[in-house]
């Protein structure tokens, strides 16, 4: 937070010559940010088929939800600018949410039907005009000690890819809880796993399919953990 106070200041002043070079400051700055804190923390982080994510493109990542270390993990590798759809609760937290909302990231009432809906609006516009957007569609981080296993994913969060016309990137997460939610307040080192899938349009998947892509998705990253707690654990 202490930090971000001159970034700001640099980031308002190459603002008013450039945005896209703004949105680049913000970018570098957020990334290396999470990537110190990785690093403070003591989480070993195994990245695998990283070639999967296209990088000339916006995309819609898809992700399974084990902790918060799922956004630090996850967000430290994005090529392009990217928005995470968040909930509405981090609004109350100074600075944090600011970046995050200088980030294109979204903050989401699951309770407000209307303002979600308006959140998945904006995210499609978003990646119309090229910035990618991450959502975990669980709506909330799994508690299991099966590394496994998954809470069913909300089919609405699909509608951004099925709009937007962009691929869908899934994301198999790992070891994120052991690093704080297994022993809160407390953070301790951990191996964090994170698998990307084979990028895919919701256009070229059967009809039986497009009209259950949550459940479809939910399938090939379920698959993805069994693979990963197999190799790595």
């Amino acid at each position: 937070m202490i930090f971000s106070l001159p970034v700001m200041l640099l980031e308002f002043i190459v603002g008013k010559f450039s945005k896209h070079h703004s949105d680049k400051v913000m970018l570098a700055y957020v990334q290396f940010g999470f990537k110190a804190i990785l690093l403070i923390s003591g989480v070993k982080l195994i990245i695998e088929n990283e070639e999967n994510v296209p990088r000339d493109k916006a995309v819609l990542y898809i992700g399974n939800h084990r902790g918060f270390f799922d956004i630090v993990a996850t967000y430290s590798r994005c090529p392009n600018l990217t928005g995470y759809i968040s909930k509405k609760s981090i609004e109350k937290v100074p600075i944090i949410s600011f970046l995050m909302k200088r980030v294109y990231c979204l903050l989401m009432d699951r309770s407000d039907i209307r303002q979600s809906m308006g959140v998945i609006l904006k995210a499609i516009e978003y990646v119309k005009s090229g910035i990618s957007i991450c959502i975990f569609p669980e709506g909330t981080r799994i508690k299991t000690s099966d590394k496994t296993k998954t809470l069913p994913f909300k089919e609405g969060s699909f509608k951004i890819a099925q709009k937007a016309k962009c691929p869908i990137v899934p994301m198999a997460i790992t070891g994120t809880d052991d690093v704080l939610e297994n022993h809160f307040p407390w953070i301790k080192r951990a191996k964090v796993v994170v698998r990307y899938g084979k990028p895919f349009y919701v256009e070229d998947l059967e009809k039986d399919q497009q009209k259950k892509v949550g459940l479809y998705t939910q399938t090939i990253i379920e698959d993805m953990l069994i693979d990963i707690v197999n190799k790595h654990y």
